[in-house]
C-alpha cells in the first residue's frame, strides 16, 4: 500500500511538472492556423509563445512566498483554477493581443504547478533520493514533447486550434482534482512569514546568495537556454526549412524528446555508481563538443533534416542528464526557504529561456545556424560556470 501511495504521489508531481511544458508544445503546430483565423502573421502569432515565457518567469516568484506562507495546496489550488479559466478564454478569443494577454495569465496559473512539484519532492523525500525522484519526473516531463505536439497536430486538423485550449482546460481540471483527493503533503503553513516586499527580497536574498545554489541553478537555466531556443525555432526549421507537415512536425518532436527521456532515465543507474557533480560535468563536456560541431559544420554545410535532427538529439540527450543532478543540487540546502528556492530556481529557467525564445525569434533566418549558435552558447556558458562555481560550493 506504501508503494502504491508512492507511485501515485510521483504521478501527481509529474503531471504537475508536465503542465506548463504540455502549454507550450501542444499548440505549437496550429501556429500558422492562428495567425490566419485571427488576420495576423505567423511571427506575430509566436509573440503568444513569448509571452507566455515571460508569464511563467514573472510567477515563479509570485508562488515561492505563497507557497511558505500558507502551505503547499491552496496557492497550488488557485493557480490551477487560474490555469482551467484562462485555457477557456484562449480558446474563444477572438483577436491576437487577448490571445498573447491570455497566454500570460495561462502561464501565471501553470506555474504554480511546476514550482509545487519541485518544493514537493523536496518535502516529501530524502535528499539523498531528489536526484532519483527529479529523473522519474523528467520520465512524465519528457512524455509531453512526445505527446503534446503529435496530438496537438490531429486535433487542430480535426477540430480547430481552439480545441487545444479546451483539452488544456480538462488537463487542468484533472490536475485540481488529484491534488485535492490525493497529493500528500507534509509542511505546515507558516504565518510568520511576511508577503511584504522587503522580507520577501530578503528570503530571496538569502537563498540566492548560497554557492550551491547558485552554481547549479545557473548551470540548468544556461543549459536550459538551448532547449527554449529549439522550442521557439522548431516549427520554423521543420514545417517551413524542411516543409514538414504539423503531424509529422509533431512525430519529429516526439522523437527528439526520446534523447531527453532516455538519457533521464539513463541518470538513475548512472546515480548509484557515480555523483550528481561528476554527472552534470561530463555531460556538460559532451554538450559543449556536440553543439561546437553542429555551429561549425553549418557555417560551411547544407544540413538535411535528418543530420540536423542528429545534432538537436544529441544536445536534448545531455540535457537529460544534467536537468535532474542540477535540480537536486540546487535545491539540496534548503528545507526553511524551500518555496523560495524553488521560485527563484523556475525563474531564473524561465526568463533565460525566454530571452533566448524572443532573441532567436527577431533572427531573421531560414536555416538551423542561430540555433546552433544558442546551444554552442549556452552549453559553453554553462560549463564555464559549472567551473568556475565548484570551488565556492566546496569552500561552503
Amino acid at each position: 500500500m506504501e508503494r502504491q501511495k508512492h507511485i501515485y504521489t510521483i504521478l501527481v508531481l509529474g503531471s504537475l511538472t508536465a503542465l506548463g511544458p504540455f502549454s507550450i508544445d501542444m499548440y505549437l503546430p496550429g501556429l500558422p492556423q492562428i495567425a490566419k483565423d485571427l488576420h495576423t502573421t505567423t511571427a506575430a502569432t509566436a509573440l503568444s509563445l513569448s509571452s507566455f515565457f515571460i508569464g511563467i518567469s514573472f510567477g515563479q516568484l509570485l508562488y515561492g512566498p505563497l507557497y511558505d506562507r500558507f502551505g503547499r495546496k491552496k496557492p497550488l489550488i488557485m493557480g490551477l483554477g487560474v490555469y482551467i479559466i484562462t485555457s477557456l478564454l484562449c480558446a474563444i478569443t477572438t483577436n491576437i493581443d487577448m490571445l498573447i494577454f491570455m497566454r500570460f495569465l495561462q502561464a501565471i496559473g501553470s506555474c504554480a504547478a511546476g514550482v509545487a512539484a519541485t518544493i514537493l519532492v523536496r518535502d516529501l523525500f530524502p535528499v539523498d533520493q531528489n536526484a532519483k525522484i527529479f529523473s522519474l519526473l523528467m520520465l512524465i516531463l519528457g512524455t509531453s514533447p512526445m505527446i503534446a505536439p503529435t496530438l496537438g497536430g490531429y486535433v487542430t486538423q480535426a477540430w480547430g486550434w481552439q480545441s487545444v485550449f479546451v483539452i488544456l482546460a480538462t488537463m487542468g481540471l484533472a490536475m485540481l482534482v488529484a491534488v485535492v483527493f490525493m497529493l500528500p503533503t507534509v509542511y505546515k503553513p507558516n504565518p510568520a512569514i511576511s508577503l511584504r516586499p522587503g522580507p520577501i527580497l530578503q528570503n530571496f536574498y538569502a537563498v540566492a546568495t548560497v554557492p550551491q545554489f547558485y552554481t547549479y541553478a545557473f548551470v540548468g537555466a544556461v543549459s536550459f537556454a538551448g532547449l527554449f531556443a529549439y522550442i521557439s525555432t522548431s516549427p520554423m526549421i521543420f514545417m517551413e526549412l524542411y516543409n514538414v507537415s504539423g503531424e509529422i512536425y509533431g512525430w519529429i518532436f516526439a522523437f527528439l524528446s526520446v534523447g531527453f527521456i532516455g538519457s533521464s532515465q539513463i541518470n538513475s543507474l548512472l546515480l548509484r555508481k557515480y555523483k550528481s557533480e561528476q554527472i552534470v560535468y561530463t555531460a556538460l563536456i559532451t554538450q559543449v563538443l556536440g553543439s561546437a560541431l553542429f555551429f561549425t559544420v553549418i557555417q560551411f554545410y547544407h544540413l538535411n533534416m535528418f543530420q540536423t535532427i542528429a545534432f538537436i538529439f544529441m544536445y536534448l540527450a545531455c540535457l537529460g542528464f544534467i536537468a535532474p543532478n542540477t535540480s537536486a543540487l540546487t535545491m539540496a540546502p534548503f528545507t526553511k526557504n524551500a518555496g523560495s528556492a524553488s521560485s527563484l530556481l523556475g525563474a531564473l529557467q524561465m526568463s533565460l529561456g525566454g530571452l533566448a525564445s524572443i532573441g532567436i525569434s527577431l533572427v531573421k533566418s531560414h536555416s538551423a545556424a542561430p540555433l546552433s549558435a544558442v546551444m554552442v552558447g549556452a552549453s559553453l556558458m554553462a560549463l564555464l560556470i559549472l567551473i568556475t562555481g565548484r570551488s565556492r560550493v566546496v569552500k561552503e
